[in-house]
Formats: structure tokens, C-alpha cells, sequence
């Protein structure tokens, strides 16, 4: 086993697994439900940003920002769908959670109908697929393009949300929706801008997943969604810094389960990190003990 390239290989992995991760902790530390329609616009983010590629012409560099925008917007859609009549009725959590779960099952059929179930993939050539030489490890364009893209993508959100009105705005409500209202913050537009940010960051790791792997169906999102659950589980629910450590985790584990014991174990090895957690430090191995949400 060449240790150096399988942590190459862990790190850029690990960044897509941050990325998307990055949108279940957003939404959860603001609005203190799990968005599980999250890898179903993750899905979307990745079949618009191969149309604007196929249908449009459009090189990489700006179908990226437009599948960040498909997936802002169908974001804040969901939002007002399945969650906002939710809360305006004082609903449980497990009520909005339930609502994602039908939400993304609808999301999903939409995709089969408009993108058909066929595998389906970015043309050859989008990006360079040759390994880069002169390096003691084998890398590709496209596994930088993905580390460096996903690291702008997050310095810019933790830069948001400790850096700005806006972050302050998202953390009061974060803390307590109530107090947040009555210092004057419009808590109904803290919620959308939430989901639209987490969106964004979906469709931006949709698209570069999809450039990652040869094959996308409408069930890709199925592939990442419950890496993304053990990521934020493992980090500490609503924890942004907790997302970004667990998703290079949880890419390491299954680059070294695989490099030892091939891939059928891979994802026996990250579930069963996830029993453990959930065992033995439930609140994550950065998140504090907080008060019960869905």
C-alpha cells in the first residue's frame, strides 16, 4: 500500500464529503431538523451542471456557479414546501423531518422523468483526466479542481458566518429563533438564506462529484447521503468546523478499508464508525451536549 497516495486520495475525497456534509450542518444548526432532501438536491445540482456543460456550452468554471444557483433555488422551494407550512403550524420536528424524507422521494421521480435512470456522465475532455507527472503520487486536474474548489467554497461560508452581519443574524437565530425575533431579525429570511446557502454548496459538490465518476443517475445522491449523516454525526450535528474534520474522516477511513480489505468493506467500516460514535460520544467528537432536536 503506497501510504502517500492513499492520502491523496483521502483528502480530495474528504472535500466533497465536507462540502456536501457542510449543508446538512447549516440547516441543522439554524433551524434544528435534519434536511434529508439535502443529497436529493445535491442530485439536481449535478444533472444542472451537466446540462449547462451539454445544452448551454458552458466550460466548467461557469457551470459550477450555475448549479450552485439550480440548487439555491430548489432549495429555497423546498423550504417553502415542506418546511416553512410546518413551522407556521407549530409542528413537531420529526414532522419536517418526515416532510424532507417525501420531498426528497418526489425530487428524485422529477429527475427520473426529466433525466431518464441511464448512467450518465461530463463529456471526456471537460477536464484534463491524465495524471499530472513529476509528482511522487498519482493526481488528476480534476481531483485538484475538486480539493480546491471545495476549500474556496468553505473558507467563504466560515467566512460568512463569522465575518458578517449576515453570519451574526444566522448564529442569533441559531442560538434562539424567539430572541432573534425580537431583536428586530427577520428569522422567516434567515431560514431561506440558510437553505439557499445550503443548496448552493449541494449543487456545487454535485457537479463535482459528477466529475469525479464516470457514472450519475438520479440514486447518486443515495450513494453520499448517509456518508454525509455519519460526517456530521461523527463532527457533532450543527457543527460547521465538526463537518469539515468529519468528512476528511470518514474519506480516510474508506480509502484505507479499501487499500487494506478491498471495497466490499468499505462501507461496513464507516457505518460501524457511525454506531460507535453514536455509542460512545453521541454529541460527535467536536460538538457539545445541547438541548434534543430531530
Amino acid at each position: 500500500m503506497n501510504l502517500t497516495q492513499q492520502i491523496v486520495n483521502a483528502i480530495w475525497l474528504g472535500s466533497v464529503y465536507s462540502l456536501f456534509a457542510l449543508g446538512y450542518a447549516l440547516v441543522f444548526s439554524v433551524l434544528g431538523v435534519l434536511n434529508l432532501a439535502h443529497s436529493a438536491v445535491f442530485m439536481w445540482g449535478a444533472y444542472i451542471g451537466l446540462s449547462a456543460v451539454l445544452y448551454l456550452s458552458l466550460p466548467i468554471a461557469l457551470s459550477i456557479p450555475v448549479a450552485m444557483l439550480g440548487g439555491a433555488v430548489i432549495a429555497v422551494v423546498l423550504e417553502r414546501v415542506a418546511f416553512a407550512p410546518l413551522r407556521a403550524r407549530n409542528a413537531p420536528r420529526i414532522s419536517q423531518l418526515i416532510s424532507s424524507i417525501g420531498a426528497s422521494i418526489l425530487l428524485v421521480s422529477i429527475a427520473q422523468l426529466v433525466f431518464g435512470t441511464q448512467p450518465t456522465r461530463f463529456p471526456r475532455g471537460t477536464i484534463p483526466d491524465q495524471t499530472i507527472e513529476g509528482l511522487p503520487f498519482n493526481v488528476t486536474p480534476i481531483q485538484v479542481l475538486i480539493l480546491v474548489i471545495s476549500l474556496v467554497l468553505m473558507v467563504v461560508l466560515q467566512l460568512l458566518i463569522e465575518r458578517t452581519r449576515i453570519g451574526q443574524r444566522m448564529r442569533a437565530v441559531a442560538f434562539n429563533q424567539r430572541t432573534a425575533s425580537l431583536l428586530g431579525i427577520n428569522v422567516g429570511a434567515i431560514f431561506i438564506l440558510t437553505f439557499a446557502l445550503a443548496g448552493a454548496l449541494a449543487g456545487a459538490a454535485g457537479v463535482l462529484f459528477g466529475l469525479a465518476y464516470s457514472a450519475m443517475t438520479p440514486f447518486i445522491g443515495d450513494q453520499i447521503a448517509l456518508k454525509g449523516l455519519t460526517v456530521i454525526v461523527l463532527g457533532g450535528l450543527g457543527n460547521i468546523q465538526g463537518a469539515l474534520v468529519g468528512g476528511f474522516v470518514v474519506a480516510a477511513l474508506e480509502v484505507f478499508s479499501i487499500a487494506i480489505g478491498g471495497s466490499d468493506y468499505k462501507d461496513a467500516v464507516v457505518f460501524s464508525l457511525l454506531f460507535v460514535i453514536l455509542l460512545v460520544r453521541p454529541q460527535g467528537l467536536i460538538g457539545k451536549k445541547e438541548q434534543t432536536r430531530a
